[in-house]
């Protein structure tokens, strides 16, 4: 043994070890904190796709693009998103749809010469479950 060094008294050992089994025995008999699942009943949210352009893309300045996509859930689409960045068009959600909805949205690319546009794409569906968002970056020239 170190010199210096003291033995524990056997009182503390023994209620250190009592502390150590009423912990392991109490976990399997409290309550334990429960939290929703972050994914709804249906599963997963609107599978969302843009096929026109079906990648990223360069286009000329001029009067507009049009891209366009498809979004799917069996439990029906409640909402699309479209965010823009760098582009001067905005969108305002779409509400309500069937199982599917087809979207185009025009972009305007006038006087946007070397600017790139970010396009995000996404929805939930009618039991509030988020799909993943589809994105597409287009380099006006």
């Amino acid at each position: 043994m170190e010199p210096g060094r003291r033995i524990p008294d056997r009182r503390v050992v023994r209620g250190m070890a009592a502390a150590a089994v009423g912990l392991l025995l109490g976990c399997q008999t409290r309550d334990r904190l429960l939290f929703p699942d972050p994914v709804g009943p249906g599963g997963t949210g609107p599978q969302t796709l843009i096929d026109v352009p079906a990648a990223d893309t360069t286009v000329t300045a001029g009067p507009g693009y049009v891209v366009t996509g498809l979004s799917t859930d069996p439990d029906g689409i409640d909402t699309l998103y479209f965010e823009t960045e760098g582009g001067a068009s905005g969108f305002p959600p779409f509400t309500g749809g069937e199982d599917s909805v087809r979207f185009g949205l025009p972009l305007t690319t006038s006087g946007l010469a070397g600017d790139t546009i970010t396009l995000r794409v996404f929805g939930t569906d009618r039991l509030g479950n988020r799909g993943d968002t589809a994105t597409r970056r287009i380099a006006v020239e």
